[in-house]
């Protein structure tokens, strides 16, 4: 090695640690932001939604859903309401698109049928993306069809179900799919999903809607649509159901 090659080296490593050294005298001020400030918002208790809530269902009626044809037919009483049999599913006035949401539910204390008989419903986020609602608490279905799954695209972590007549949570982050001008997919939707307070979706990507024979692909729809919940022929229970609108 020349001795002008052990100088130049010598002055990168001088240098090297002189830009170092500045950097630790640094002003920390650089790297703060002050500006947007987030808003203030009440988090809410227990049973209570937060204070920038869209809230779905205080207890009382069904005012903010309608059926699919018509008034919303399902039962009211007792701060919940409940599928009713043939009545069919029922959707939110309002459209959403990016959302949080949570919803609390029930399936039948008394124990009727198996697997995908036996308190069934589902969230049907844009009426498209299904979270399944079952009573997985003993009762064996196909892994992607249980609790919590991402219906028939996504097996939860864990089986969280508590006991039959037991309330439940599910608590979502949703995000939906972003399609180009000419209809292909930008981004596609993902879900984060908890049940009960556990985590068992995990920001997965959805391959499309939900669908109950083949696979699921993606058609472009619009960017708001409503929520909605299925009447798949059990007496589930539902309360306190509240979202908040996410901005990506």
């Amino acid at each position: 090695m020349s001795a002008r090659t052990t100088v130049s080296a010598t002055l990168l490593i001088t240098l090297a640690a002189g830009i170092a050294a500045a950097q630790s005298r640094g002003r920390p001020e650089l790297t703060e932001v002050w500006d947007p400030v987030p808003s203030k918002i009440d988090p809410g208790v227990a049973g209570r939604a937060p204070s920038d809530a869209i809230v779905l269902f205080d207890g009382t009626d069904l005012s903010a859903w309608t059926g699919k044809e018509g008034a919303a037919r399902w039962e009211v009483g007792d701060g919940a309401f409940t599928v009713v049999k043939g009545t069919g599913d029922i959707e939110t006035k309002q459209a959403f698109g990016d959302i949080q949401l949570h919803i609390e539910w029930r399936s039948p204390a008394e124990v009727v049928g198996e697997g995908q008989g036996r308190g069934n419903s589902g969230v049907f986020l844009m009426g498209l993306y299904e979270v399944q609602i079952l009573d997985s608490y003993e009762s064996q279905t196909y892994s992607n069809g249980q609790a919590g799954s991402i219906y028939k695209q996504h097996i939860p972590e864990v089986n969280a179900t508590r006991a039959p007549g037991a309330w439940q949570s599910y608590d979502v982050v949703f995000m939906a799919p972003r399609f180009a001008a000419d209809g292909t997919v930008e981004q596609p939707a993902t879900m984060t999903v908890l049940h009960n307070g556990v985590l068992i979706q995990n920001h997965v990507t959805l391959r499309g809607p939900t669908k109950f024979i083949g696979e699921p692909s993606y058609e472009p729809h619009e960017a708001k649509l409503p929520l909605t919940l299925q009447d798949h022929e059990n007496p589930v229970s539902f309360r306190n159901i509240w979202v908040r609108e996410l901005r990506r």
